[in-house]
């Protein structure tokens, strides 16, 4: 028989996202994508193996073959029980960090094996979030002017008190339009739409929802942090062309199917660490000091459902004692 998790291992996740937003923040503003996100994977993979847990990685950072990303199906932990799905996004928002940017974040989020969706080659999915107090409002299927105003009555407020985020694309163009003929409030996004599906559960955040289609796999993460704060979401696969839509079909996958947040992640078990690397709505960015640094984290377990807000202070002369990482400086 397999062991479920059972000990509070977001409480370990968060040395984890600590450890790839203190690597990757040496990058604020330089320009270089690559080099951020290469920082934040070493920091995260280390990390992640010195846990107490058999981890697969189902929602990861490309293939085996462009390793070292955190690829999917990579096994990760001390190998010991529990036995658990692990997703991973060591930046969320890796543009806005290399342009120094708002809302850069590093995240990660384990459940019990088994219990993450694949979503395999469908890379998108249109989705829609709301906080505790919009929890059973929303209806994917229904018009955008519906879920607002009964996002609205949720919150014994009026439609334009609302705001809602929405990633800055082209292809949401109607989508902005809908909200605006409704009436409510729009922060547009250039990236980052994890932190924007959690911002939805965030009060101090001002964010009441997030519509539009965006990446499938962080779909998978927010279903995460949501089910943990009390959240909801809902998606449906997007398929980009003819050729994936076929594929999908081909897989078993049903691109008509309104996936629920118990679809996305189907257990209780589930954890869930971010840490700012980049000022923001919810963290506060990784604040350099010279002789160490302060990171900010929202640790959260969804069988208790509580979520901590944890500022820690790092210093270098006792982290890289025992550091593999070069925290204290670039490479």
């Amino acid at each position: 028989m397999r062991e479920k998790p059972s000990r509070n291992l977001a409480l370990d996740l968060t040395r984890v996202t600590e450890a790839a937003a203190l690597a990757a923040a040496r990058y604020m503003g330089r320009g270089d994508k690559p080099a951020g996100d290469q920082a934040a994977v070493d920091a995260m993979r280390l990390v992640l193996n010195t846990i107490e847990m058999d981890g697969v990685v189902v929602i990861g950072e490309g293939e085996k073959d462009e390793a070292p990303m955190l690829y999917n199906g990579e096994r990760l932990g001390t190998g010991e029980p529990p036995q658990v799905d692990i997703a991973v996004d060591p930046i969320d928002g890796t543009r806005l960090l290399a342009l120094g940017r708002a809302n850069s974040i590093s995240t990660v989020a384990i459940a019990e094996r088994g219990s993450m969706f694949d979503p395999g080659p469908i890379v998108y999915m249109h989705k829609m979030a709301v906080g505790p107090e919009a929890t059973g409002y929303i209806d994917l299927d229904a018009p955008i002017a519906d879920n607002l105003e009964a996002v609205a009555r949720a919150k014994s407020a009026d439609v334009d008190d609302l705001t809602v985020i929405i990633l800055d694309r082209p292809r949401h163009q109607q989508i902005i339009q809908q909200v605006r003929q409704a009436g409510a409030r729009i922060r547009l996004i250039t990236d980052g739409d994890v932190a924007g599906a959690v911002m939805t559960a965030w009060p101090e955040s001002g964010i009441d929802m997030l519509i539009g289609i965006g990446g499938t796999p962080e779909g998978v993460l927010a279903a995460c942090a949501l089910k943990c704060m009390g959240g909801e979401i809902q998606g449906r696969l997007h398929p980009r062309n003819e050729e994936e839509a076929a594929l999908a079909k081909e897989l078993g996958y049903d691109l008509e199917k309104v996936l629920n947040i118990d679809d996305l992640v189907r257990s209780d078990e589930v954890f869930f660490s971010i840490t700012g690397i980049t000022d923001g709505e919810l963290v506060d960015g990784v604040k350099y000091f010279g002789e160490g640094a302060r990171t900010h984290s929202l640790v959260m377990r969804a069988r208790s459902g509580t979520v901590r807000e944890i500022i820690a202070t790092h210093r270098w002369e006792k982290l890289m004692v025992f550091s593999e990482i070069s925290y204290d400086r670039i490479g």
